[in-house]
């Protein structure tokens, strides 16, 4: 038996990587020029990396070891088949740098040009960081949408 909060707790990290997904986008368009950043090395595109967290053998352990007691016998046992704790964390993320090479463009009046005359500039595509801010930008809506339904089941709940 699945709480209805959890599905909150699962839909806000949802909506932090879609608000991480179009912080990094915009930077990202921002920086399309920026032929040296404060290291003085060209500017790398930055990509966010999400992946499920796995449960490690740590949880399993303290589960078999220290499990819940009940104070009546016929009381919910909450180690049951099925139950997921609400504030699970699910996902981890971090932002990283896209090791693409950066795109040469031959200008020899420009300050940052090599000896023969190019000039790296970052590797940030427009039109890719366009679709992925859309992209993003679904998976917010979506995920509000799952918010917004899940509240008003919490709501309707209570009249019954």
């Amino acid at each position: 038996m699945e709480n209805i909060f959890s599905s909150f707790s699962f839909s806000s990290q949802g909506l932090s990587v879609q608000r991480q997904r179009l912080s990094a986008v915009a930077k990202n368009i921002a920086n399309a020029n920026t032929t040296r950043d404060d290291k003085g090395e060209v500017y790398r595109r930055e990509i966010v990396v999400v992946r499920g967290t796995k449960k490690t053998q740590f949880d399993d352990v303290m589960e078999q070891t220290l499990p819940l007691s009940k104070s009546e016998f016929g009381h919910f046992d909450p180690t049951g088949a099925g139950y997921v704790q609400p504030d699970n964390q699910t996902l981890s993320m971090n932002v990283a740098k896209d090791n693409t090479p950066p795109r040469l463009i031959y200008d020899p009046t420009h300050p940052d040009a090599n000896k023969e005359g190019y000039v790296e500039m970052p590797n940030v595509n427009i039109v890719t960081e366009m679709v992925d801010m859309i992209s993003a930008q679904r998976g917010f809506e979506a995920n509000t949408g799952v918010v917004s339904a899940a509240k008003n089941m919490a709501k309707d709940s209570l009249d019954v």
